[in-house]
């Protein structure tokens, strides 16, 4: 079984790339980890922690998660932080599916469906999934509900009732799925961009876009499913979403690599790590953050988020 910090009994509030943890009456149990017996046991209500979700991975691919403590190292502009949040147990998310529903997408809604579906099956059965489809404009399918990863009849039945029309809004839903997520109750959030283009119809551009996911603590994995005679495709922008969030693109060639690249998706959030600490500054700029495995093992790499916003500093006046 895997061992980790336990996180319940949680009131959650994002704020920009920081996270605050109010502890109930109960507290926060203390880590199961050693290293971390000598901190408190729980997190008090003032207490601001940026939380950075960590994938680790050996030189086969394979997702490593039974890491202690000890071995991460993290880094906010250069300077070393303590960790006072640590976690790797499989505990349910938020996911946003964002997905293309323009007129080219018709022939791959069917594939589209069904790996979502398998993404779903993968997935923690406490997960909360809402749907966000765009062609012109993009629509929540939900409106304004979430259903639980086990609930797939419910999944199919909302992604089957799109009908593939009009041109590609990718800005605008993806700004879409970050606002509707930001009112999401579990502190991990995943957005996962579906589509075969790159945008000819959104109000927002590339640029606020991604000012608006390097200020969220939404980490973006994007899937792009492009024809080899399509003039739209930009898979560049796909590639710049994902590592903005410590996300990562696909490029699957074929509806089984889509399937598997569902089903990749799903055992990586599952089988990640969460790393939290107390930002070093409240100054409103951007901090570049490092997160290390000391010590260093070559067969071992790891991914996450670059950096985040901190909050600004509040005036006593």
């Amino acid at each position: 079984m895997r061992k980790g910090s336990l996180l319940r009994a949680l009131h959650v509030v994002s704020l920009a790339a920081s996270v605050t943890l109010a502890a109930t009456t109960d507290g926060w149990p203390g880590p199961s980890r050693p290293g971390l017996q000598d901190k408190p046991s729980f997190v008090s209500q003032s207490s601001e922690l940026v939380v950075l979700p960590v994938t680790v991975f050996d030189n086969h691919g394979r997702l490593i998660s039974d890491l202690p403590v000890e071995r991460f190292a993290v880094y906010d502009n250069g300077r070393r932080q303590s960790i006072a949040l640590f976690s790797n147990e499989d505990t349910p998310v938020t996911v946003g599916l964002i997905l293309d529903a323009s007129r080219s997408m018709t022939p791959k809604l069917g594939e589209v469906i069904a790996a979502a579906l398998n993404f779903a099956r993968a997935s923690n059965p406490q997960d909360e999934l809402f749907a966000i489809a765009f062609s012109d404009t993009a629509e929540d399918l939900l409106k304004g509900r979430e259903l639980s990863a086990a609930d797939l009849t419910g999944i199919e039945a909302a992604l089957s009732a799109v009908r593939p029309q009009g041109m590609t809004a990718m800005y605008d839903a993806v700004v879409a799925g970050l606002e509707r997520i930001a009112e999401a109750g579990r502190p991990r959030k995943i957005l996962i961009v579906v589509s075969d283009g790159g945008d000819n119809a959104s109000r927002a551009t590339l640029k606020g876009v991604l000012e608006r996911a390097r200020q969220s603590n939404v980490t973006i994995y994007t899937i792009g499913l492009f024809d080899a005679d399509d003039r739209d495709t930009n898979p560049g922008v796909l590639k710049s979403l994902a590592q903005t969030t410590g996300g990562e693109r696909f490029l699957p060639g074929s509806p089984g690599m889509l399937m598997q690249a569902c089903q990749h998706v799903a055992r990586e959030i599952r089988s990640g790590y969460t790393i939290g600490y107390v930002p070093p500054d409240h100054d409103g700029a951007f901090h570049r953050v490092r997160v290390a495995i000391e010590p260093g093992d070559h067969h071992l790499t790891l991914r996450t988020r670059p950096g985040y916003f901190a909050a600004g500093r509040i005036s006593s006046r």
